[in-house]
């Protein structure tokens, strides 16, 4: 099969409908909920840290029909460079030598990174902990288990408790791309203990508020007396992905509480704020993803709740 691929770079909008079409005809088989749309394509494809010349690779057969498609997601610079490499392969077309010709680019492209930026580099990917076939390619190619997480859902038909602040601080809406900065850096000194913390940038936060999906009313900040921005909880409802799974759901995007200002029941009540925000905007049901081996009691929290486990998947890594 390989011998009759040829592999280019992206050329731009006129390869979305084939690479959606690509996507879409592995969803169907994989069942992986990882299906997506054109306006989602050029949602990713647009973000500032993607270098589409370089980043996205397309592999197609003698008569020009796309078989395969890999990205990667490049971090920020620092002590190293994680490459998150995610692709996908045309059912029919899956013979193991396709897909180790992704990961291969894969390999390459953050070779080409070590080489230019002086950084030591790795490769992650990611699979379902189902996949038995991911997981034997993957392991095929050199990959390690690295880490383990799980997506958890809540009913928003179940009672949902009031959240209790501490004194001394109240709940606001995020006032919007003026206050860019300090939301970022209360991100970034929220999750610099985690695993695998790459810091955000302005620019990146930036561009993720001029989403179409993007709310105000779900975008929830608690502000201390002097004004810092301590914790948050960001909701996300995508009509795309309503719309193609059939489901009424939303995400509990990304929820955190800065250095300093832990372990005082700013986390549970930032979530449960978001929770009822979610509710009043119509979702049924609250999704999202965790760390299994976060240390910060994440976990504990969500089930306290009422959040339970749906899914597991597993991220590997590849050192070069």
């Amino acid at each position: 099969m390989t011998a009759n691929l040829s592999a280019r770079s992206y050329a731009g909008e006129s390869d979305l409908i084939a690479i959606a079409h690509l996507i879409n005809t592995c969803e169907k088989v994989d069942r992986l909920d990882e299906g997506t749309s054109i306006s989602e394509l050029q949602q990713e494809f647009n973000q500032p840290s993607l270098d589409v010349a370089r980043d996205i690779r397309l592999w197609e057969d003698a008569e020009g029909k796309l078989i395969a498609f890999a990205q990667l997601s490049i971090s920020e610079p620092g002590e190293v460079i994680d490459g998150w490499l995610w692709f996908r392969v045309r059912p029919d077309a899956r013979s193991g030598d396709v897909e180790s010709a992704t990961v291969a680019w894969g390999e390459t492209r953050m070779r080409e990174v070590e080489k230019e930026l002086g950084v030591r580099v790795k490769l992650r990917s990611w699979t379902r902990a189902e996949n038995a076939d991911r997981i034997s390619l993957l392991t095929n190619c050199g990959f390690k288990a690295d880490r383990y997480f799980c997506r958890l859902a809540r009913s928003l038909s179940e009672p949902i408790a009031e959240p209790q602040f501490p004194e001394d601080f109240a709940l606001r809406l995020f006032p919007g791309e003026q206050d860019s900065e300090a939301w970022v850096e209360m991100f970034n000194q929220s999750f610099i203990d985690h695993w695998n913390h790459h810091d955000l940038t302005v620019d990146k936060f930036k561009y993720d508020l001029a989403k179409p999906d993007y709310r105000n009313d779900l975008d929830l900040i608690a502000v201390a007396d002097d004004g810092t921005f301590v914790a948050f909880c960001y909701c996300e409802i995508s009509g795309d992905e309503c719309d193609r799974t059939a489901r009424n759901q939303g995400w509990i995007a990304c929820l955190g509480t800065r250095r300093g200002f832990r372990k005082i029941g700013l986390g549970r009540a930032m979530l449960l704020a978001g929770l009822h925000r979610l509710k009043a905007a119509g979702v049924e049901t609250a999704i999202l993803g965790v760390d299994a081996d976060n240390q910060s009691g994440a976990m504990k929290l969500y089930e306290s709740v009422g959040f339970h486990n749906i899914r597991n998947s597993i991220a590997y890594v590849k050192e070069l």
